[in-house]
């Protein structure tokens, strides 16, 4: 009889980790006021010199994606092949310092002045995005791995909680926008909080094998062993079996037998997630209030914040915990590949929504600041709700001793379809 979940104490630190496994992402891209500033001194000079800043500030958003997804694909890669290698509690304690290490000079360069050097700042930013995404990517992938070990209802806590890191990433950049006068000052609070915030996950990571709850399981946040359960309602873990001896004797997991059990919802996690991120935040963040220059706070400041940053990650985060009350359709259900291609339709809505600036598509068919309002909720609820069934299916459908491996699998479809999206984002963005 192993020991209850007491006080909530694993489902609030899988809460607080899921949270923080998207903070880098999150404070990056919705630090949009921060940027534009940073990127602005150069661009309003005359030559050659001045447009290329101006493209750079206008197309941040998409060169921010690719940035931090493309490179992930790639130590998601790595993170399989170490799976049964190195210890997940390495894996995820080092990415955790790395990613507060660069968070740390993010966080310095605030109070730097950057306007002569302008270019060279835009590359340093990259670079750090890149360095942190991909730090980041080891640290989700391998504590989704260590949660897919648990019951499912922890699962849905740490796929809930990186919702909410969005959620909570919008709410400190409104605050931060609304308290301080000046833009610096507004970035230098708002990148502290994601500085904070990243040391208690570390401290909530080191007390997890603390719990009673999961002191007494095999899972490989306490062990370098291959998990030998993925926990399922409570179940004792079962018997050794061919695929486990096959992953212990050659240190990889069986990927085939994975890719093969885990095929269409492979598909549906990628095209959700490369539909996401083509519109959000490149296309979205960019719409603009048709009553832009009426001077109201509402139509100026606060409009991008609000309806594109907070509306959708606050929207995402209900979808992702309506999974914990209604799980349909299920894993196996034609209908759930058809609900995820209807998604497409997002496109050609945001485009002809009022996104600024236009050069090639002129008409604007949704002329309400309601429409993209409505969009954007809709948005994040079926990318919320779509999203997080697909991953919650994942490990429960292939032996449990494949869980933590097949946590890794489903991470690699997300990352991709993010990556190949955040790529055709920035052609989408050039067309428009």
């Amino acid at each position: 009889q192993k020991p209850g979940d007491r006080l909530h104490g694993a489902y609030i630190i899988f809460f607080l980790l899921g949270i923080g496994s998207l903070l880098p992402w999150n404070f990056f891209i919705t630090a949009k006021h921060y940027w534009m500033y940073k990127l602005q001194n150069c661009s309003d000079q005359a030559g050659p010199g001045g447009q290329a800043a101006s493209d750079l500030r206008d197309f941040f958003e998409s060169y921010i994606s690719i940035a931090s997804t493309v490179p992930s694909v790639l130590c998601l890669i790595g993170n399989f092949l170490l799976v049964n290698k190195v210890p997940a509690s390495v894996r995820i304690l080092s990415s955790l310092f790395i990613m507060l290490a660069i968070f740390l000079v993010i966080t310095v360069l605030v109070k730097v002045d950057t306007s002569t050097w302008t270019t060279s700042f835009f590359a340093l930013t990259i670079g750090c995005v890149v360095v942190v995404s991909s730090a980041s990517t080891v640290f989700s992938s391998s504590i989704f791995g260590v949660c897919s070990c648990f019951p499912m209802k922890n699962l849905q806590a740490l796929i809930s909680g990186q919702a909410m890191g969005g959620t909570v990433s919008a709410i400190a950049s409104l605050i931060d926008l609304a308290a301080a006068a000046d833009v610096t000052d507004s970035a230098l609070a708002y990148f502290l909080t994601a500085d904070i915030f990243i040391v208690i996950c570390v401290m909530v990571y080191l007390l997890l094998p603390r719990l009673e709850y999961s002191s007494q399981r095999d899972t490989p946040s306490l062990a370098a062993m291959p998990p030998s359960s993925s926990g399922e309602d409570e179940a004792e873990p079962g018997g050794t079996t061919n695929t486990s001896i096959l992953a212990k004797s050659t240190g990889i997991s069986p990927l085939c037998l994975i890719l093969q059990k885990t095929a269409l919802l492979g598909f549906c996690l990628f095209y959700v997630f490369f539909i996401s991120i083509i519109i959000f935040p490149s296309l979205s963040s960019n719409i603009e209030s048709m009553s832009k220059y009426s001077g109201s706070l509402w139509s100026t400041k606060y409009f991008a914040p609000l309806t594109s940053f907070l509306l959708y990650n606050f929207a995402d985060w209900c979808g992702r915990q309506i999974t914990a009350w209604i799980q349909v359709p299920g894993p196996k259900s034609k209908l759930l590949p058809v609900l995820v291609l209807l998604r497409t339709i997002f496109l050609p809505l945001f485009i002809l929504s009022n996104y600024q600036p236009r050069a090639h598509i002129q008409m604007v068919v949704f002329n309400r600041d309601i429409y993209p309002v409505v969009f954007t909720l809709l948005l994040g609820l079926s990318n919320g709700y779509l999203g997080t069934l697909v991953i919650i299916y994942g490990p429960k459908i292939v032996p449990k001793e494949l869980a933590e491996a097949t946590g890794v699998v489903m991470t690699f479809y997300l990352m991709l379809g993010l990556a190949v999206g955040s790529a055709c984002s920035a052609l989408v963005v050039h067309l428009v």
